[in-house]
């Protein structure tokens, strides 16, 4: 490729407003990300869940763009609730009793973009994992909760600024 083509490119991507390393399209403008303490509103309370949601949102950011992070107010702010946190039993054996268990999260979540009003939303995230009712839960709930997780997080970094 001739360097005149790979300058065309480089002023053509610099010059278009947003920038894009992860496949995510933001604001030239935006410097800085906020996110705020997911409180669990759920009925089923998980100890680790408001923490390790809150966390996993700012360093999936962090890692994957040049924003960096604030306490408040920041260009792009992210806050919500963890709305469900749900164990039901999915399908039953001929005795009668759950084969396969499901557990579910939701985490309602409010979007604010300070440079593309458009794309602010205020909307509910859920995903879940099954796993075989013979296991001690106690011994995969992290696990679980950290797949879970890690589902949302792409969920909600893809609709805030993946754009899809």
């Amino acid at each position: 490729m001739s360097k005149s083509v790979i300058f065309f490119c480089l002023i053509l991507c610099s010059s278009c407003g947003i920038y894009s390393f992860s496949g995510s399209s933001i604001p030239a403008d935006a410097k800085s990300i906020s996110v705020d303490y997911f409180k669990n509103n759920a009925l089923t309370k998980q100890p680790i869940l408001s923490q390790l949601l809150s966390e996993k949102l700012k360093d999936f950011f962090i890692q994957r763009t040049n924003l960096q992070l604030q306490n408040q107010d920041g260009d792009l702010h992210f806050s919500g609730e963890i709305t469900k946190y749900e164990i039901k039993p999915m399908s039953i054996n001929s005795n009668e009793t759950a084969g396969q268990n499901r557990l579910t999260i939701s985490v309602k979540v409010k979007y604010s973009n300070r440079f593309q009003l458009e794309n602010n939303f205020d909307q509910t995230f859920s995903r879940y994992k099954d796993f075989d009712s013979s296991l001690n839960l106690n011994e995969i709930e992290e696990e679980l909760i950290e797949e879970i997780s890690k589902q949302l997080i792409d969920d909600i970094f893809n609709k805030s600024v993946v754009n899809w």
